[in-house]
């Protein structure tokens, strides 16, 4: 009888060790796929267990075998938009995923304000959060966690939007795939919101990206333990970036800065954090990023700006990147701006236009491009300057500065859509700033009632 027992005990084990096809949390019903693409799926398995998977909407047949890591991986061929199908995976055991749509999936990433949801209490919240029921977009949250090496899962699933499900999901991120909706009509929108309140850029990059290049690393050498997270580099890409890095993607928004107030490199730090996605996911995807909003930041009356400043420096220095404004939907004495719905649909007009080429209409507030001095007067262009205006009719946020850098107002006049600049304490003026301030809400605006960026013609 005891070796009866302990045969079936081992035709058990046995049952349980070959029965194992399983897969990342990533991959799971209702999930959204990359469209017309070539999308990696992958998993883990008994080493030298041959996999068979069939894709529901064409009932084609892709086969691989289990390495000796017991890991899998196939490259399967997606359609253009559509859905629901279903996808079976079969080894010793089968495994179904159900309410498959193909569509486009996006990244929302970053601190506090790209995770704030409508349950935080933003603009007409309780409205929005009826009016979500919408199977053609999904959501997936990243759990938060940290690991000191990069890890193979995250905790996670995905869901379809419905009040339920909406209200605590990032609304940045709700907005921008609502709008791309109504331009793309029939392509479902998948997104995976990985965020985490109070975090500074460099721990949602590769460890050795910090390490290996010494502005960074002395940059975050200054970074304090966060009353709300991790600062350490490299712990929240470990744990809530790497192990997603393979599943296609069309591209990333990004809300993050205010956790790296103060850096006079910002920019430096989140052009490292774009190539290392770029790297890890093997693709040059776009990459729109929101610019904090004008907030009064301790005592140092720059260290806003100069986070801002930077944000706008990204644009020249790093390809296939955008950048919107909030600084004339938000107040600078609320970090977390109650009006989210503008900042996705801003996202999403920057990403209609830029990558999907369906929006033609002006989507980007005036960029400084350059000046051009002669004898006491300076004259400022733009970038997306058609129908430049000030919003008081006036100007007093321009400011020179002689070959000495000491900086004084201007006055400031547009012709042509070009800024006009002239200050009795100046005769050589060779700079120029505007908006040079923690709490400065630019009021130069283009045709789009679009704000312009902070700058300064130094750097």
């Amino acid at each position: 009888m005891k070796n009866n027992l302990l045969f079936v005990f081992f035709l058990m084990i046995c049952v349980s060790v070959k029965a194992n096809i399983t897969l990342p949390n990533i991959f799971g019903d209702n999930m959204v796929l990359q469209r017309n693409s070539e999308v990696k799926i992958w998993g883990w398995a008994n080493p030298k267990e041959e996999i068979k998977l069939v894709s529901g909407w064409n009932n084609q047949e892709y086969k691989t075998v289990a390495n000796n890591q017991a890991k899998w991986e196939l490259t399967i061929k997606t359609p253009e938009a559509g859905g629901p199908y279903t996808i079976s995976i079969k080894g010793y055991n089968e495994v179904v995923l159900k309410n498959i749509l193909i569509g486009e999936v996006w990244v929302c990433s970053g601190q506090s304000n790209m995770e704030m949801s409508a349950s935080w209490g933003i603009e007409n919240g309780d409205e929005e959060v009826k009016n979500a029921a919408n199977s053609n977009i999904r959501f997936f949250t990243v759990s938060k966690s940290t690991a000191v090496t990069p890890q193979n899962n995250v905790l996670g699933n995905w869901v379809e939007s419905t009040p339920e499900t909406m209200k605590y999901f990032s609304a940045v991120g709700y907005f921008f795939a609502k709008r791309l909706r109504e331009d793309l009509k029939n392509v479902p929108i998948g997104l995976i919101s990985s965020n985490w309140g109070g975090t500074p850029a460099e721990i949602w990059m590769p460890e050795e990206v910090v390490q290996n290049d010494p502005v960074l690393l002395e940059n975050a050498k200054k970074l304090n333990e966060q009353e709300y997270g991790p600062h350490q580099p490299g712990r929240a890409y470990n744990a809530m970036i790497a192990p997603i890095t393979g599943f296609k993607i069309a591209g990333t928004i990004w809300y993050q800065g205010e956790s790296n107030v103060g850096s006079l490199v910002y920019d430096k730090t989140l052009s490292a954090l774009i190539a290392s996605w770029r790297k890890a996911w093997n693709d040059e995807f776009p990459f729109y990023f929101v610019q904090i909003a004008p907030y009064k930041n301790g005592t140092n009356n720059f260290s806003n700006v100069t986070v801002r400043n930077s944000q706008r420096k990204i644009l020249k220095e790093v390809p296939k990147t955008g950048m919107v404004l909030t600084s004339d939907i938000s107040d600078t004495i609320d970090i977390h701006p109650k009006n989210k719905k503008s900042v996705g649909i801003r996202l999403a007009d920057l990403a209609l236009a830029e990558t999907y080429k369906t929006n033609h209409n002006l989507v980007n507030g005036p960029l400084f491009k350059e000046i051009k001095t002669n004898k006491n007067k300076v004259t400022v262009s733009f970038d997306y300057a058609d129908g430049l205006y000030f919003k008081n009719k006036i100007s007093n946020q321009f400011e020179v500065a002689a070959t000495d850098g000491v900086f004084y107002p201007a006055e400031a006049s547009i012709k042509n859509n070009e800024v006009i600049l002239t200050s009795k304490k100046v005769f050589n003026p060779v700079k120029v700033r505007f908006a040079w301030g923690n709490t400065i809400q630019p009021d130069l605006f283009n045709k789009a009632n679009l704000p312009a960026s902070c700058f300064t013609s130094e750097f």
